[in-house]
C-alpha cells in the first residue's frame, strides 16, 4: 500500500500513450561517505495525451550507517504538472536501521507540492520487524493523505491510514523426520480514511503451513474481510456485473501445495473457496510453475481461473501465461512471454533478448504485441512495438 515516490517509467508515458524523449542523462556513484544518484530527462510534447514539453529531475542521496543501516533523502521535480498549471515537487527522507541479526526498523516522511492542491499532502510510514527463525513479529503504521501526489511516482491508494500487525511461531520438530518446519501465523490489517476515520478495509487472517524435508510446502489460511464501497465496483464490465455501494463482510479459505524448486517440474497448486462481497468465489490455479527441459532451456506456465457468482450475475475470469527462457551464455539469454487475460479480452506477447557484451554494458532487443480477442476470428492487433536499447558503462 505504500506509495512509490520515484518510478522511472512515469517518464515517457502519459495516460497510456508513449511520449517522445528528447534527451537527458543520469549519474550514480559515491561522494565520500554518500551514495548519490541524479537524473534529468527532457520529454517532448504529444498530441494524443495532450502532454506538454516537460523536464523531469530526480536527486537521491543516501549514507550508510553502522553495519546495515542507512539514512537518505530524495527530491523530484516535474516542470509541468499533469493536474495543474505549474511545476510539482516531491521531498522525502527515509531511514533503515538493522540491529543484531533479526531486528529492523524502517520509515520515511514525504511531502508533495502540486499546483491547485493545498494542504493534506503528506505521507509517512513506520515499521518494526523481527524475523527470527522460531518467532516472527511485524508492526506497521502508514499514512497517505488525500493530496499526496508524487507525479514522478505513483500512489496505489490515497486518503487512508493503515495499521498492520502480524505474529509467527515456526518450530522445527526434531521428532518428525519428514517435516522441516511448521509455521503458525496470524495478522490483522486495518485501514481507515485519513480525514474522517471511516473504516474502509479490515482483514484478519490465520494461516498454517508445513515445509517438508523434500522442500515441498503445504499451506492453508482462513481470511475474514470487510470492504466499504463508496462507489459501485464494476468488477466485470464486459459481463455487466457490478457490486453496489455498501459495506461487505465475507470470509474465504485458501489452500496451496508448492513443489520444491529443485524438481524438474515445480510450481504451486492453489484452491480458493468462500464468500466474495455479497456472492461466492471458487478459484483454482497453478502459479510460479517451472519445467526444466534442459539446463539452458526452461518453460514457466501459469494458470488462474476464478468463478464468481454475485446477485447481479455470474462470470469466470481466466489468466493464462507461459514464459520461456533460453540461456546461451551467462551473459546472454532470450525470454518470451505469452499471456491471455479474459477479463480484458487481451492476448499479449513479449520477446526479449539481453546481451551483456561487457560488464555493466548491455544490449536489449524487445518486441511487444497486444491483441484484442473479443471479436471472432484472428485476434485484432491493438499495439505493436519493436525496441532496441544499448547501454555503455564508463568508469572514471
Amino acid at each position: 500500500n505504500a506509495p512509490t515516490i520515484f518510478y522511472s517509467r512515469r517518464i515517457g508515458l502519459q495516460s497510456g500513450t508513449v511520449v517522445p524523449i528528447i534527451g537527458g542523462g543520469r549519474i550514480t556513484g559515491k561522494v565520500g561517505a554518500f551514495d548519490v544518484g541524479a537524473l534529468n530527462i527532457q520529454a517532448d510534447d504529444e498530441v494524443v495525451s495532450d502532454s506538454e514539453s516537460t523536464n523531469f529531475t530526480v536527486v537521491r542521496v543516501k549514507r550508510d550507517l553502522f553495519r546495515r543501516s542507512s539514512v537518505g533523502g530524495l527530491v523530484t521535480n516535474r516542470s509541468v504538472s499533469a493536474v495543474g498549471n505549474g511545476a510539482s515537487q516531491t521531498y522525502g527522507a527515509d531511514g533503515t536501521f538493522s540491529f543484531y541479526e533479526n531486528v529492523s526498523f524502517l520509515g520515511y516522511l514525504a511531502r508533495t507540492q502540486t499546483p491547485g492542491l493545498g494542504s493534506r499532502d503528506r505521507s509517512y510510514q513506520g515499521q518494526f520487524t523481527y524475523t527470527g527463525d522460531r518467532y516472527g513479529l511485524q508492526a506497521e503504521h502508514l499514512l497517505v493523505e488525500d493530496n499526496f501526489l508524487p507525479e514522478v511516482g505513483f500512489v496505489r491508494r490515497d486518503n487512508f491510514r493503515r495499521s498492520f500487525g502480524s505474529a509467527r511461531f515456526s518450530p522445527r520438530p526434531t521428532s518428525i523426520e519428514a517435516i522441516r518446519q511448521f509455521r503458525f501465523e496470524g495478522g490483522i490489517d486495518y485501514i481507515v480514511t485519513a480525514d474522517a476515520g471511516v473504516v474502509e478495509t479490515r482483514r484478519s487472517q490465520i494461516a498454517f503451513s508445513t515445509e517438508f524435508e523434500s522442500s515441498d510446502r503445504f499451506s492453508i489460511d482462513v481470511q475474514e474481510s470487510y470492504e466499504l464501497l463508496t462507489v459501485p465496483f464494476h468488477i466485470a464490465p464486459n459481463a455487466g456485473v457490478s457490486i453496489p455501494v455498501g459495506g461487505y463482510g465475507f470470509q474465504d479459505i485458501f489452500t496451496s501445495y508448492a513443489l520444491g524448486g529443485q524438481r524438474r517440474l515445480s510450481g504451486t497448486l492453489t484452491l480458493q473457496r468462500g464468500a466474495f462481497f455479497d456472492g461466492t468465489i471458487t478459484g483454482v490455479g497453478y502459479q510460479r510453475g517451472r519445467v526444466e527441459v534442459t539446463p539452458e532451456f526452461s518453460v514457466e506456465p501459469s494458470l488462474s481461473v476464478n468463478q464468481i457468482a454475485l446477485p447481479g450475475g455470474q462470470f469466470t475470469t481466466t489468466l493464462a501465461s507461459s514464459r520461456v527462457t533460453y540461456t546461451f551464455t551467462p551473459r546472454m539469454f532470450f525470454g518470451g512471454l505469452l499471456q491471455y487475460n479474459s477479463s480484458r479480452n487481451s492476448l499479449s506477447t513479449n520477446l526479449r533478448l539481453r546481451w551483456e557484451y561487457q560488464p555493466g554494458s548491455e544490449l536489449f532487443v524487445v518486441y511487444n504485441d497486444i491483441r484484442d480477442t473479443e471479436l471472432r476470428g484472428a485476434p485484432l492487433l491493438e499495439n505493436r512495438a519493436f525496441v532496441v536499447k544499448l547501454t555503455r558503462l564508463f568508469r572514471f
